[in-house]
């Protein structure tokens, strides 16, 4: 397998970014996880031709814990700004993740003009194939999409660094309150050590109830059925009466 090449601003200056010399890259982290928000990175970057991007930088998710912490700070260093929008897990309950991916994002481009950033004059480059931000945005942009944005557009890979750095440290803070998890680990991810930990202790206010509840349930039915296979053995070793563990349920109800 040849090695994945470094990523550039070959695409960006593809864009003409003239009005403004920056593009801003856009990239999420955390649409998957169990417990804790989604975040939305950007970075602005400039993509003049005297820009050279830092060595080692990559998509996060190519880079081990250690060295996204080494550089996160060099991407900040190396963006014009730099924000990340959050949107928690009730509000993914409530509204749906993909609209949270809007709204996370149109949080951290709201930094981003708060730092003197013409937003609507500057192309953003957003990792993937669908546009889930400019709906979210109050006033028109103008949004690129690329597949594997992430690895290989520097300006997306550097949101993705920040974005996935601040996210993990947050996620490390709150196990510090909620410490039977593993987030210090799993980061909020479906870790075998997390589904166990939810399933034995139960769900906090920063899990996303509505992800849980078809791991629940499947959890639950795996649960009788084996609870039913071990009654039928116990059945067919001794000769006893086989109860309907429901049966027995609903006469106790009664």
């Amino acid at each position: 397998m040849s090695p994945v090449a470094d990523p550039t601003l070959r695409f960006e200056r593809s864009l003409l970014p003239e009005r403004t010399g920056f593009v801003i890259g856009c990239d999420e982290v955390g649409r998957g996880a169990l417990a804790g928000p989604v975040a939305v990175g950007l970075a602005v970057v400039r993509v003049t031709n005297g820009t050279r991007v830092p060595k080692g930088l990559r998509d996060s998710k190519m880079l081990s814990e250690a060295r996204r912490e080494e550089l996160s700070p060099v991407a900040r260093r190396w963006s014009v700004a730099h924000a990340v929008g959050y949107a928690s897990a009730e509000e993914i309950d409530r509204l749906g993740i993909s609209v949270c991916l809007g709204l996370a994002g149109a949080r951290g481009l709201a930094e981003i003009a708060a730092a003197g950033i013409d937003v609507s004059a500057t192309t953003i480059v957003l990792d993937g194939q669908w546009d889930w931000l400019s709906a979210a945005v109050p006033h028109p942009v103008t949004v690129r999409t690329k597949i594997k944005a992430d690895r290989d557009c520097a300006s997306v890979a550097a949101a993705s660094v920040i974005s996935k750095v601040a996210r993990d440290r947050l996620m490390i803070e709150h196990h510090e309150v909620h410490d039977g998890y593993g987030w210090v680990r799993n980061k909020g991810y479906a870790s075998e050590e997390h589904r166990d930990a939810i399933l034995s202790l139960g769900a906090t206010e920063l899990h996303r109830h509505t992800w849980l509840s078809k791991m629940l349930a499947a959890a639950e039915a795996d649960a009788s059925a084996v609870e039913l296979f071990d009654l039928e053995g116990l059945a067919g070793a001794s000769g006893a009466d086989v109860v309907d563990p429901a049966a027995e349920t609903a006469e106790s109800a009664a």
